[in-house]
């Protein structure tokens, strides 16, 4: 046992430090979801403007930020637009901002894919009642909505945590940050440590993603 690369996992706060770096992890998932989320709904209800010029310009933004890998947003956030205007723009800023940009895009589709996914009958149903456009919005669309979104919403959060992975690329001493400085101090003493904390990294992911997973489809399924 005394060879094993586990034990490096319980040498000093080992341990605790993996839990530090994922708690950086979390909480930048976390900022960057908030904001998508209201940042989204608004590109959402803008990309469902019946307007050749907001669908155009929705569309461009859209595909860019899709097509473009979220790695190099980072590098230009970071590295290339700090360097070109002087400006000091910290590393978890530089994630915050491109992360929200990434998830204002996915949440805007989202929103617009749910309001588009009403059926017509629910509008005219509505203008038979002699209800106002508002009112048919606030009282009938935005509540169905809704109820499509939260599911699409909670999936979105997982893969924003599971994406923000990058952010080790710009210096963030996040979780895979923190387990490589592990297991290089350790390589001489413990060589196989890397199966166990990258293991253990693996498995702390797991138990933050896949309760968030089992919500979402247990949500959709309920309100299908």
């Amino acid at each position: 046992m005394q060879d094993l690369g586990i034990n490096v996992l319980f040498m000093g706060n080992n341990f605790l430090r993996l839990l530090g770096g994922l708690w950086i992890t979390v909480r930048l998932s976390l900022i960057s979801v908030a904001m998508s989320v209201v940042l989204g709904t608004l590109f959402g209800l803008f990309m469902s403007i019946k307007n050749p010029v907001t669908k155009v310009i929705g569309r461009l933004y859209l595909e860019i930020v899709r097509i473009m890998p979220q790695l190099v947003l980072l590098f230009i956030a970071y590295f290339g637009v700090t360097r070109a205007f002087g400006l000091n723009l910290p590393a978890e800023l530089s994630a915050v901002i491109v992360f929200t940009l990434w998830g204002t895009a996915e949440m805007g589709d989202l929103v617009r894919g749910a309001i588009s996914s009403i059926p017509k009958h629910q509008y005219d149903s509505a203008a038979a009642l002699g209800m106002t456009r508002v009112q048919s919005f606030v009282y009938i669309i935005v509540p169905q909505t809704v109820r499509r979104l939260i599911p699409l919403t909670i999936n979105l959060t997982t893969r924003m945590i599971q994406t923000t992975s990058l952010v080790v690329l710009i210096g963030i001493t996040e979780v895979l940050k923190v387990g490589k400085q592990i297991i290089d101090v350790n390589r001489f003493k413990y060589p196989d440590a890397a199966l166990w904390v990258y293991g253990v990294i693996f498995l702390l992911y797991f138990l933050i993603c896949w309760p968030v997973s089992l919500l979402a489809k247990k949500l959709e399924k309920h309100w299908r």
